[in-house]
Parts: structure tokens; sequence; C-alpha cells
């Protein structure tokens, strides 16, 4: 996300070009400009605007390889957040029906799952979302402009009136047949049929969250791994993840790498990889393939290049300040788009107000980029705050920490004899003092749930005490998390026994 501040830019046309420019009197006719519709930008605009500033968003999203195109919001409401966590409900649910019967529902002939009921009900819950954030700029007094913006100078932005993209684009890897008969997490949610059998390329969180959808709606799913799953997390949550993901019917290649991908006469596609530990050649057909092999900014088509305006040569990102500031005076980066940032949506959102409060000279506060938690919506859900383990030990040395950790067993899981193998907590601390807690990690039923109040102690300095003092709910999968008391250290059995 990028802003312009401190301007209010005059229209100046140019064939099908509009041009913000100063005029001779050196009036403006915005205090500020954004590009950029995502969570962050709408969320700065309207923070901007309710403060007094006169505000402008361009937003325009050119449609995917194969078409895909959506409306004002950015990734999280169209093809990310919002559509990821209806399609893992519609996952849920499935499983959830499954163990009814064990709870003495009696569930009378088969139960299938129909892809194009669920994907019209999240489409038009989404296409609401569009709507309201339409109206939400137009309540506020912000103007929105469907235009590709880049910037000329530190004054002027320029808009494209027929054609535009988003800060980030999907990045395919140079691979024969990927382009033409690939799909990307832009396109599976806004799919009217079902995919069929599907090859997920990549082991990202996005890559493993949609391949958990479409193993609970119960088509046959692959999950390709060139490396490592979930990097940059926990590597031994990751582990329980991905075995537990094994177990639900997801099925993994690991050490693998696509070579190309043709499409049949029949319409199937035939992969072709390399198992990179055997050097061995194999392939089999699928009805889709999804790449999920990360996101690239879109800087160049921005004009930063022309500015100068900095950026971080091998991922192309934006260098930034503590204030979001850039290397050029007047332009702003926040959300997605920054070096260093993390590539979450409430980041983007809050970092966007605290910016278009401190341009409006209401506050001086900054945003707190450390210990921000997330959640990996798999099959098990893996929630997280603070650092990883690895990281720990990186930070204040092995023997520096204290490691605790519980397997438990959630009640929902026990009449269902469902598999709670994974099910996992670890708790990372200082060793010394006051054991302040430096990272927590969740496997289980509503990480999301679970993490997000935990986080606001990691706010307040939390600690190992502190954690023994809370008192839980009960029966609960959280009050396992105030009851940890093996260490790693131990060596001792960390299985939860009783209730």
């Amino acid at each position: 996300m990028a802003v312009l501040c401190r301007g209010r830019h005059r229209w100046k046309n140019i064939s099908s070009l509009r041009v913000w420019t100063r005029s001779l009197t050196g009036q403006y006719d915005y205090d500020l400009v954004v590009i950029g519709g995502g969570s962050g930008g709408l969320a700065c605009s309207k923070e901007a605007a309710g403060l007094g500033l006169k505000v402008a968003v361009l937003d325009y999203v050119e449609p995917s390889v194969r078409g895909t195109k959506w409306g004002l919001g950015g990734t999280c409401v169209n093809v990310g957040c919002i559509p990821k966590k209806l399609m893992h409900q519609a996952a849920l649910l499935g499983t959830a029906v499954k163990h009814a019967r064990k709870y003495g529902w009696q569930i009378s002939g088969p139960v299938y799952h129909d892809w194009a009921t669920m994907a019209e009900a999240v489409q038009n819950h989404v296409k609401s979302l569009n709507w309201g954030h339409r109206v939400q700029l137009q309540d506020k007094k912000v103007t929105y402009l469907n235009m590709k913006g880049s910037l000329v100078d530190e004054h002027t932005v320029k808009g494209l009136t027929k054609a535009g993209k988003e800060v980030s684009f999907t990045l395919l890897l140079q691979i024969p047949g990927a382009m033409e008969h690939g799909l990307t997490s832009d396109d599976i949610f806004w799919l009217k049929k079902s995919p069929g059998k599907t090859l997920v390329v990549g082991a990202s969180y996005v890559a493993l969250e949609c391949a958990g959808f479409l193993t609970g709606v119960g088509l046959d799913t692959t999950v390709m791994v060139r490396s490592i799953a979930l990097r940059g997390f926990d590597q031994q949550m990751a582990g329980l993840v991905t075995d537990y993901m094994e177990a639900y019917g997801t099925k993994f290649a690991w050490k693998c790498v696509p070579k190309r991908l043709d499409k049949l006469s029949s319409g199937a596609l035939r992969v072709t990889w390399t198992d990179t530990q055997t050097g061995n050649e194999h392939e089999d057909t699928y009805d889709s393939v999804l790449w999920a092999v990360g996101r690239a900014p879109e800087t160049k088509a921005v004009g930063l290049d022309k500015l100068g305006v900095q950026l971080n040569k091998e991922t192309g990102k934006i260098v930034v300040g503590a204030d979001e500031s850039t290397s050029v005076p007047n332009i702003y980066a926040f959300g997605d788009i920054g070096e260093g940032r993390p590539e979450l949506t409430p980041t983007a959102i809050k970092a966007g107000k605290l910016l278009a409060r401190r341009l409006a000279g209401q506050s001086t506060e900054l945003m707190n980029y450390d210990s921000v938690p997330t959640t990996v919506f798999t099959p098990l859900e893996y929630g997280c705050v603070g650092l990883s383990e690895h990281e720990a030990e990186k930070r204040y040395g092995k023997d520096n920490i204290e490691v605790y950790h519980a397997f438990y067993k959630p009640l929902e899981f026990t009449v269902a004899g469902h598999d709670a193998n994974q099910c996992y907590i670890k708790v990372v601390c200082e060793r010394d003092g006051d054991q302040r807690i430096l990272g927590l990690h969740f496997t289980g039923p509503n990480a999301g749930e679970v993490t997000q109040g935990f986080a606001m102690g990691f706010q307040c300095g939390a600690t190992y005490s502190h954690l023994l003092q809370t008192v839980g709910i009960h029966p609960t999968c959280a009050e396992e998390v105030v009851k940890v008391n093996i260490t790693k250290r131990s060596g001792l059995d960390a299985t939860v026994t009783g209730c």
C-alpha cells in the first residue's frame, strides 16, 4: 500500500490518463491519495477522512490469467482470509457430520458436498462486503477512483482508467504449462464448479489451507513440497500440522519440484515432476493444479524507480522506516508491500490507521510489529504469537530459554474417537527471572480464538507466573495453556491425563 500525503491534487486530462498535478498557486485538491483499496488502504483513507483530511483512493484489479476478477477490498476480502475461512468452515462441517453419528444423530443416506452451492454462498457474501466498502467510503466522503495509480513525483499521482494491478500479484514459476493451465488462490475461491482432483504446488500457509479445505469437502488432494512446510513458522508445529493433514487424507509429495504441465485431449492435466532426493521423474494426472508458491510485490508499475524510492533488491519490497516512511519525502508504504512487515490484514489495517492519525497531526504513535498473533486455518488449526522455539534459541541461547509443553485431547474429540495426537501446546519462556513469555504455540480446535486472547498478555509483558496464576475455563482447550508445567528439558511425558 502506497500513499502520497500533504497534497491537494488537481486533475489534468492527458489522453486515457488523468494526472494529479500541483498548480502554480501551490494548492492541491487532496490532502492524501492512497494507491490500493485493500484492508490497509481503506482503513487509512477512512481514518484520515474522519480526522478532516480530503482523501482519494485508487484501486483497480486486473483479472488473473484465468480471467478471475473481483471488487473493492483487496486480497483479504476477495481471494484471501474471508473466502478461505468460509471454505475451511465448510470442511469442518463435513467432519462434524461424520462425528454426529457417534453422538446419536441419525443421518440416513450418503452425505456429499455440492461445490456450486458453497461457491455461490461464499461469493455472494464477498460481493456484499465489496458493496459495503464502497458505501463506507461514500459515507466518509472519501473519493473512490477505479483506476490504476502510479507516482510521477512526490506530489503527483497519475491514474490509468482502463487497466490496473493490485500492489502484489501471484508469482508463477517459469514452468511450461503453468500459466496456461494452472490456477492460483485468486481463482480457487471464484470457481463455479468443483476443481476435482487437485495438485497444490507449494507449502505456505495459503497452500496448506487450500489443500485442507479441498480435502475436507471430499476432493482427492496432493501437496507438492519443494523443501519445508510453513517456512517462517515454528517447525515442530509445522510438522504436527502436516502430520495431521496426512492422517486427514491429504497426500504429500515431499522434496519434489514440478517440471512441466500438459493438458491432455481429455481435459485432464498431466504433471511431470522431479524428486530432488533421488533425481527420478514422476508424473500423474489431475483435474486442477493450484500454484501457491508465494506472492511478489508489484512495485515496478507504480513508478517508484523514477522517484528513487528505495527497494530491497532481492524481494522487490519497499524499504520503510518505523513510521512507514520511504526514502522519498511525502511517500509512505504499509501493508504487505513494506519490507519486513507481516503479510497480515490486521497489521495493515492498524498501521494504516496509525499513519493517518500521524499525518493528520493527531498522534505520534507508531505501529508495534512485535508479537503479532496469527493462525493457520488448516484442518487442525495452528495459532501462534511471539517467537518460534528456534528463533528464541538464536536470540537468547538454548540454555537461556525454558520450553513448557503439553499434548492434550479436546473433549469434543473423545466420543467421536477423533485423532488428537497432534493437539499440542508450547510456551517458550526466558529461563531466569520472571520467565517472560517469548512465544506461544497452539494446535487444536478454534486456535485463532485461543491465540487472540493470550496475545494481549504479550503486550503487557506476560510471564510464566502470570500464566499459572490465571484460572482456566473448564472444560476448554484454552485452559490447557494455563496448566502447562512440564518442560522439554525434563524429558518427562507431557501428555495431559484426567479432565
